[in-house]
């Protein structure tokens, strides 16, 4: 849980009022949500915002989440359809996130949508980051608190090492539940954009008709969907099954490595594990002198696909 205790602004660990008065001034606080620590701004204060992209180095056209506390703070910035309506009351909270017409009158930061006629909008499922939202009063525009491109922050440590240095604090709330980012889903139309904590079967038993993918848009629609991403400092080798002495293999399943996403092939266990396992794989690495991270194949059903989908934007040649 978050520390009670109020401790000194600026690449530290705050308490939750304390994050909640700096998110409010037009500070920057990272904080657990059950998919991934986020980076946090006042989703309508531009400057805020821009502080947001310059921390990560991210580049301006990628859109942000907006984390709201609940379904009526969505509605006020967002249009919702019928399968909007459903696919909430079955997922929300929780790690979903919905690509919606923006509503007149939203108020958002235009830096937020990155100039699209759209918004995603979630609301999450972790404890501490719904706490914090209802102190905020506000809706939070909260990418994941990594430096762009690199690997998605699972614990607070790796806020720390990352963009610690460049925001004004973190509220530490351990390990996240779920590991891997949201799904996101634009419905109008209808299409899947990222794979991501919620199955596409799960949505399409929700809505009763197969789910159109969309994964691979000529522009940018959504967090995610750029090639490279999710990227560790060393070069990523993927469908790897014999270890190599170049390189540390992260294992699944049968094939045992330096380490494991899920010895006993667990999906759900591998995609919590997934970035706190390739931080470790890259710390490793770089220990043995080792130039290269190779990872053993992921089945692609279920949760595995969007575990590939990291894995393959990881292993993509960098821009």
């Amino acid at each position: 849980m978050a520390s009670t205790e109020t401790r000194r602004h600026g690449g530290a660990p705050v308490s939750l009022d304390v994050a909640a008065e700096m998110l409010r001034a037009g500070r920057i606080v990272a904080f657990p949500t059950e998919t991934v620590y986020g980076l946090g701004a006042l989703a309508t204060d531009g400057q805020a915002v821009a502080r947001v992209f310059e921390a990560k180095g991210r580049p301006s056209f990628n859109p942000l989440i907006v984390h709201v506390c609940d379904q009526e703070a969505a509605r006020a910035l967002a249009v919702f359809d019928a399968d909007a309506e459903a696919l909430a009351a079955r997922f929300w909270p929780g790690p979903l996130t919905l690509v919606l017409p923006l509503r007149e009158g939203h108020g958002l930061s235009p830096l937020v949508t990155a100039g699209l006629d759209t918004v995603g909008l979630r609301v999450p499922a972790a404890p501490i980051a719904r706490d914090l939202l209802k102190r905020v009063g506000a809706p939070i525009a909260a990418p994941s608190a990594n430096l762009s491109g690199r690997l998605s922050p699972t614990r607070a440590a790796h806020v720390a090492e990352g963009v610690g240095p460049r925001i004004d604090g973190w509220v530490d709330g351990g390990v996240c539940a779920v590991g891997l980012e949201s799904t996101i889903l634009r419905t109008q139309p209808l299409a899947l954009l990222r794979e991501g904590g919620v199955t596409a079967e799960e949505i399409e038993a929700v809505l009763g008709r197969p789910l159109p993918r969309d994964l691979t848009p000529g522009r940018v629609q959504a967090p995610g969907q750029l090639s490279s991403h999710y990227a560790p400092g060393l070069p990523v080798r993927l469908d790897v099954t014999e270890p190599s002495a170049d390189a540390v293999l992260v294992g699944f399943g049968p094939v045992a490595g330096d380490l494991t996403l899920s010895a006993s092939g667990d999906l759900r266990e591998a995609a919590a594990a997934l970035f706190d396992t390739l931080h470790q794989a890259e710390l490793r690495a770089r220990a043995l002198g080792r130039g290269r991270i190779d990872v053993a194949p992921i089945p692609e059903r279920g949760l595995g696909r969007a575990i590939a989908d990291r894995l393959r934007r990881a292993a993509a040649p960098r821009p």
